[in-house]
């Protein structure tokens, strides 16, 4: 039996089995440590892995939240549009109904109407047919005059006629050319009457007194008038000798 003895001053030598427990420890003490650390370093990374994960699901969210409020918005906006429209065409219908309910007032009052238009419209016709034949008639029975000796004469002798005048167209010319030679302005300027302030005038040389006193109605109150001159002439002849054509001379 080896005996174990040590030598002051040095440490005893290590067998193999104290190096063997020796390398053991060291072996479990460096796995302890590397378990020890392994943990903190996994942790880590799968922090840094949640850390820089978890912005990505983040950002997601929102984006789906906007579209759904652009879509809710996009179908409101539908919805508002398809009012607007449905509101425009009741609004159209209704314009249609009011514009077809006014022609059917107008055509009704028309129809109220059209009988007294008629009636007007005949009365109007009727009216303008006799005016117009009235108008004819007149105008076929106006006589036209030459404006001279002989048509003073043929006036005369018409109006005379409507006056029952009595008196000749030759009864007419005869006294008319002794008296003036046929000059309207001829004026006596020496016989007694011109002595007397009222000289003859006219065709047949007529006082003013006595024109005035046989003024045919319808002529001149111009004693110089041919036709006014005329006609009271032969009116006065008429009553003082039957007619014109009875007086051959000074009258």
């Amino acid at each position: 039996m080896t005996k174990n003895t040590r030598t002051p001053g040095h440490s005893p030598k290590l067998t193999k089995l104290h190096k063997l427990s020796v390398a053991g420890v060291a072996t479990l003490g460096a796995a302890t440590l590397a378990f020890s650390l392994a943990p903190s370093h996994t942790q880590t990374t799968t922090s840094d892995a949640a850390i820089s994960t978890a912005p990505v699901a983040f950002s997601q969210q929102p984006i789906k939240n906007v579209q759904a409020s652009v879509t809710d918005q996009q179908a409101g906006a539908s919805l508002k549009t398809q009012a607007i429209e449905a509101k425009k065409k009741s609004a159209d219908a209704a314009a249609k109904k009011a514009a077809e309910n006014v022609r059917k007032v107008q055509a009704a009052s028309r129809s109220v109407q059209r009988p007294a238009i008629e009636t007007v419209a005949m009365k109007t016709v009727a009216m303008k047919t006799y005016a117009t034949k009235t108008y004819a008639a007149k105008t076929a029975t106006t006589k036209t005059y030459a404006n001279n000796l002989d048509g003073w004469i043929r006036q005369s002798l018409d109006i005379m006629k409507r006056r029952g005048i009595p008196g000749s167209y030759n009864g007419l010319h005869r006294n008319i050319m002794r008296e003036s030679s046929g000059n309207p302005m001829a004026i006596n300027g020496w016989d007694i009457n011109a002595i007397n302030g009222i000289p003859s005038k006219g065709l047949l040389q007529v006082i003013q007194p006595t024109f005035n006193a046989y003024h045919v109605p319808g002529t001149s109150w111009n004693i110089y008038d041919p036709v006014a001159n005329i006609t009271a002439a032969a009116n006065y002849a008429a009553d003082k000798y039957g007619s014109m054509d009875n007086v051959n001379s000074a009258y």
